[in-house]
């Protein structure tokens, strides 16, 4: 996969749209650079940092227009890869705390106790919501973004009551706001083509009956973990109930990370079925049946004191064996990844400090860190999935020899010298890796930490050098 790519194409691709022209690439460098600080930080003087906020506040600059020059990176990376690519659909919110929080939206009713009279109150949150698609290989490689959407929400009233009076299930999908799901992915299609290659990921949120036919009329896959017991055969009974005469496939073995943050090895019992799926009744005469095939992985064995894990997953494509539905279920795992993505942009960018007062504004601003953000995601897997490639793919000349300096080869016994490898744990160390034969390989904390440290100290070098 590294052979694909040289560092001239990384930074086209990731840092300028000839649309926006050269302040969004000098913008996005800046804030690259100065990863996790705020805008005057990044543009260091009161010019640079008025002109970024006439940027971000400009009506005719939308998130579209940003991450234009990313998305269609994503769709030649994307043509340059080989085998199935998988697709990962997830929503993230971002808070914030406002004088006027209506200039910026809300993104949900939070419960604040009690009045003196022990009525419960209720506020709204402060915030933005983004829905993104990101697009990984089937080893975890992650190619860039396919679609991304941010909205906010009025103020909730009478929500509940609402609730009460209409079943959700027989609205429309195009009036509610989980359409989004539907948007994502005929919008991630469109770009990249071959439909049959993709496969959708998505968590309990994404159990939507109308996604299933979508992916069927758009010839393209989806791997979805269920929370709905849908009527199936002639909808006399329920995939449940399928699914407790299905017979076991066999066992596998997988590490998960559960409630005290610590490793543990459990083994699962995988059973499958083809099931024919009957859509929701109230939707019967819009929507047809499907042969779609329930994988259902329990664990054995559970420990006093944890939940056990129970992963029911459904694909519309077909299973013949063990290690075929213990590959959907590896793909499942894989939706972890977006949530790493949210992360970096939450904890590595700082998407949430940011002082811009509108929502329209923030959009922009975090449509930006989307791109920061993917090129660290990015160089901490590609120095997983292509270790021996050159590191002048992710690495400019000066910041190697700038690494060679301040970093000895010596405890970096697990990469070889001149290595991607090598230097992204150098990068690492700089931010805090210790780069000992027992850890694991360097994650997207130290690597964003490392990239902070490193341009401070190139500033110093290029410094040093005028004088």
């Amino acid at each position: 996969m590294g052979d694909h790519w040289s560092r001239s194409e990384v930074d086209e691709t990731a840092f300028r749209d000839a649309r926006l022209g050269r302040r969004f690439g000098d913008l996005l460098r800046r804030l690259s650079d100065r990863m996790g600080g705020s805008i005057p930080l990044a543009c260091q003087d009161w010019a640079s940092t008025k002109a970024a906020y006439r940027f971000f506040s400009n009506p005719k600059v939308e998130e579209g227009d940003i991450l234009a020059g990313h998305i269609e990176a994503t769709k030649a990376r994307y043509a340059a890869s080989d085998g199935p690519i998988l697709v990962l659909q997830d929503t993230t919110e971002f808070t914030y705390q406002r004088r006027n929080p209506h200039d910026i939206g809300f993104t949900k009713s939070v419960n604040s106790g009690r009045d003196k009279s022990g009525r419960l109150r209720h506020h709204a949150v402060c915030g933005i919501l983004m829905h993104s698609s990101l697009v990984v290989t089937d080893e975890g490689l992650p190619l860039g973004l396919a679609a991304v959407k941010f909205w906010n929400r009025d103020k909730f009233k009478g929500t509940a009551q609402l609730k009460r009076r209409i079943n959700p299930t027989r609205v429309p999908i195009e009036a509610k706001e989980s359409v989004r799901w539907l948007d994502n992915l005929r919008q991630s299609v469109a770009l990249l083509g071959q439909p049959d290659r993709c496969v959708h990921v998505g968590d309990r949120e994404s159990d939507i009956y109308e996604l299933y036919c979508l992916a069927k009329d758009l010839g393209t896959h989806f791997v979805v973990r269920t929370v709905v017991d849908r009527l199936a055969g002639n909808g006399d009974h329920t995939v449940k109930i399928e699914m407790q005469e299905a017979p076991s496939a066999g066992m596998h073995s997988i590490e998960v990370r559960v409630d005290n943050d610590t490793v543990e090895r459990v083994t699962l019992d995988i059973r499958y079925k083809r099931i024919h799926v009957c859509p929701p009744i109230g939707k019967q005469k819009r929507y047809p049946a499907l042969d779609l095939t329930v994988i259902h992985a329990s664990e054995v064995g559970v420990p006093l004191g944890r939940k056990p894990i129970l992963w029911k997953l459904v694909t519309d494509l077909e299973v013949a064996d063990l290690d075929a539905a213990i590959e959907k279920i590896r793909w499942y795992s894989t939706r972890w990844k977006i949530e790493v993505f949210h992360k970096i942009l939450k904890s590595g960018c700082r998407a949430e400090d940011a002082k811009l007062r509108t929502a329209d504004r923030l959009a922009n601003l975090v449509a930006l860190f989307c791109i920061v953000s993917w090129r660290v995601m990015w160089m901490t897997m590609m120095a997983r999935a292509a270790p021996d490639a050159d590191p002048a793919i992710a690495f400019t000349a000066t910041e190697i020899a700038i690494l060679d300096r301040l970093v000895t080869d010596s405890g970096n016994r697990r990469a070889k010298p001149g290595t991607l490898q090598l230097y992204l744990t150098k990068l690492s160390r700089l931010g805090g890796y210790l780069a000992r034969m027992s850890d694991p390989p360097p994650g997207n904390t130290v690597v964003w930490r490392g990239l902070r440290r490193l341009v401070d100290i190139q500033i110093g070098a290029e410094l040093a050098t005028c004088g």
